[in-house]
């Protein structure tokens, strides 16, 4: 079976591991790699395929944020994901967010220069479309309201 290698993205003071899905039986494996590169929480955007208490037992919290392979996120996935982000980057800047769908491709990946293949044209529509969304008209949602889009 060819895996693919952990893919490391930083931007500003966030950090994010991209990975491949372990079975069980690599999970001790995959969770001393999670811990080298400093991961705390780990992001699933796949069906569970393993269990993922033999990860928080590791001191890694594991989120479930699924959605259809080869789709875009649904408006309330993203909205979690960027909630995520902007608190755990807030308490723990530096910090870094694994993130994995089944093979690495599609729906975990940020950068196509760093992992060819990973957009199909649906996301990239979608990714071309997104504008953040913002709670009334005078106020964006977060503080800085400018998007950056770090696909290449």
């Amino acid at each position: 079976m060819n895996i693919p290698a952990p893919v490391e993205i930083c931007y500003d003071n966030m950090r994010f591991l991209i990975t491949h899905n372990p079975t069980n039986a690599m999970l001790p494996k995959f969770t001393e790699e999670l811990k080298s590169y400093g991961v705390t929480t780990l992001v699933r955007v796949c069906d569970a395929t393993y269990d993922k208490a033999l990860v928080e037992n590791c001191g890694i919290h594991v989120l479930d944020l699924p959605y259809t392979d080869g789709a875009p996120p649904p408006d309330d996935l993203v909205d979690d994901w960027l909630n995520l982000l902007k608190n755990k980057f807030r308490e723990e800047p530096g910090s870094c967010v694994a993130v994995h769908c089944v093979a690495g491709l599609g729906r975990a990946p940020f950068i196509r220069q760093k992992r060819r293949g990973a957009f199909n044209t649906k996301q990239l529509l979608f990714l071309g479309q997104y504008r953040p969304k913002t709670r009334n008209r005078s106020r964006s949602r977060f503080k800085d309201s400018t998007v950056h889009c770090c696909i290449q």
